[in-house]
């Protein structure tokens, strides 16, 4: 994936110094996933580099910084997370930052979401909606319930708000989703 990613960077015309910036933040990402995910196919193994195309390829996001921090944004699985001051040393202030001004799922989401930029916005609800992209391989029904109110409640709506081509996205994936759920 670490190579998909830098091909997919160079040819939307990132400068050489950026793609490997972002690959040194998906390389490591991965640094907490590869001792626990022995299957390279794992949705959750490749969920940092699919966020990265998700906001190069479906966003047209381009912003180095903001691409970094996507990498390493884990808003479901905190044992895949990387620690801040991991993120601080490694790679520098600004993706640490970016990082942390990132809304997850918890109390006043809708809020926080709302009061943060836009390409923060962006790189919220990608990374949200390859979270939802995973869903299906849950094993905990409650949990793929709570992503899908959290999408129709409020990942949805700030979708549209922010970029219609997400909007549509996560619409579409929680009509099928929620289908799953309830095949009535």
């Amino acid at each position: 994936m670490d190579a998909r990613v830098g091909r997919t960077l160079t040819g939307v015309g990132l400068d050489p110094a950026a793609v490997i910036m972002v690959q040194a933040a998906h390389r490591l990402a991965m640094d907490t996933r590869r001792d626990r995910l022995l299957d390279a196919h794992h949705p959750d193994f490749l969920h940092p580099g699919r966020t990265v195309l998700v906001l190069a390829l479906d966003c047209g996001f381009r912003n180095p910084i903001g691409l970094a921090a996507a990498a390493l944004l884990e808003s479901e699985h905190e044992g895949s997370r990387t620690e801040l001051e991991v993120i601080r040393c490694t790679m520098g202030d600004e993706v640490a930052d970016w990082v942390g001004s990132i809304p997850v799922p918890g109390p006043e989401l809708a809020e926080a979401l709302l009061g943060t930029g836009r390409d923060v916005q962006v790189v919220a609800l990608a990374e949200r909606l390859d979270q939802c992209r995973h869903a299906k391989f849950w094993t905990d029904v409650s949990a793929k319930r709570r992503i899908l109110e959290e999408v129709e409640a409020i990942y949805g709506p700030v979708a549209e708000r922010t970029l219609p081509a997400l909007g549509r996205r996560f619409a579409h994936w929680s009509w099928a989703f929620g289908r799953s759920l309830d095949p009535s």
